[in-house]
């Protein structure tokens, strides 16, 4: 007996209850009978806690975050970062969209075949955007960036998704480009996703080239809220800065110079409906810091952020709450999505930073992590 062969979750359910000897009541939910829920052999849904942090400002609009989490002490912390930071003026936060990507991979047997390939992709840019939207009037096509290795051609094809994240977009349109470029070159494509994308994977190329949303947060923070919200002072906390993210960071290898950007990131896209596993990609990027006499810069850059506000989970009810509580609605641009990730991942940041300068992280974890017995 397959469960695919059980008509409802509630059959699968009381099917694994007797073969399991389990209780799996808890799992039981309203979306049982949404018709919007994308998830094979459904059985219910999990209960994540759901915390509000802030309010933030950033770019002069006040915000509250939603963070789904089950990590004692990271909505408290956020909350600090926020108010530090809001207490100083706020965060002055920029977006910038690179596209979607998807990237197939061609069997072109040797590499003069792969540069005629490139020559040919380079050629033939009307044919490629009508093939692309003619899968989606969603959809435009941007372009590519070609490399060949060996008998191996990788090809990264760009588009703009509008309001959506768009991978499904993106690999619908990316077949019929080449589909396309089978038909006019004789070329067989391996597969349309050929780990050029990079796609829910962290990559120094989308470090490098962007992808999806890049985003960018900066606030300077006085001497006067330095102590009195986070009881740091700028000199140490920079110092603490240096060793963690700068150094530690390229003594373990690691493709995030930050404090903890998949924290805020998980528990946003959680909480809006996102694709948990972007969590990969969108975790990467790097903190800075600068002492300015008695103040303190913090900025940081998140190079692939893969967002969106409609599709995917956001249309379930929950997440639809989420984005209410952050003045997002399905017509809203995602730059303003991710000028609140921006601003929330800063604020995040500074007050892990200063909680680790004055070695409070045990005791918060302490107090706010485990129950008290």
């Amino acid at each position: 007996m397959s469960l695919r062969d059980f008509l409802s979750p509630e059959e699968r359910r009381k099917f694994l209850e007797t073969e399991k000897k389990i209780d799996l009541s808890s799992l039981k939910s309203d979306l049982e009978k949404n018709s919007s829920v994308h998830c094979e052999n459904l059985i219910g849904a999990v209960s994540v806690p759901l915390g509000i942090a802030g309010p933030l400002t950033v770019n002069k609009t006040k915000i509250y975050i939603p963070l789904a989490t089950t990590e004692g002490a990271l909505v408290a912390s956020v909350s600090r970062g926020a108010k530090a930071i809001s207490q100083s003026g706020g965060a002055k936060v920029k977006t910038f969209y690179h596209g979607q990507t998807r990237g197939p991979v061609f069997l072109t047997h040797e590499i003069e075949k792969g540069l005629l390939m490139k020559s040919w992709i380079e050629s033939n840019n009307p044919a490629i955007k009508k093939a692309a939207s003619d899968t989606s009037k969603h959809i435009v096509y941007l372009g590519a960036k070609v490399k060949t290795i060996g008998q191996y051609t990788f090809v990264r094809f760009s588009f703009d998704t509008k309001n959506a994240m768009g991978m499904n977009m993106v690999t619908i349109a990316t077949e019929a480009i080449a589909r396309l470029i089978e038909t006019k070159t004789k070329i067989p494509c391996i597969a349309v996703a050929g780990n050029f994308d990079i796609d829910k994977k962290p990559s120094w190329l989308n470090v490098i080239e962007g992808r999806g949303y890049e985003v960018w947060a900066e606030a300077v923070i006085s001497k006067k809220i330095l102590n009195e919200v986070l009881h740091a002072h700028a000199s140490d906390i920079y110092k603490t800065w240096v060793a963690k993210c700068m150094v530690g960071s390229f003594a373990s290898g690691s493709l995030g110079f930050n404090a903890h950007f998949a924290n805020i990131t998980a528990g946003i896209f959680i909480a809006t409906g996102q694709d948990p596993a972007h969590v990969s990609e969108s975790s990467m990027g790097i903190t800075t810091c600068e002492e300015r006499k008695d103040d303190l810069f913090v900025s940081i850059n998140i190079p692939s952020l893969q967002i969106g506000t409609v599709g995917g989970g956001t249309v379930l009810p929950s997440q639809k709450n989420s984005f209410e509580i952050m003045g997002i609605t399905p017509k809203t641009s995602p730059s303003f999505f991710a000028e609140c990730i921006g601003g929330a991942v800063l604020a995040g940041e500074l007050s892990l930073l200063a909680s680790l300068t004055t070695r409070t992280l045990g005791s918060a974890h302490e107090e706010l992590g485990r129950k008290k017995k």
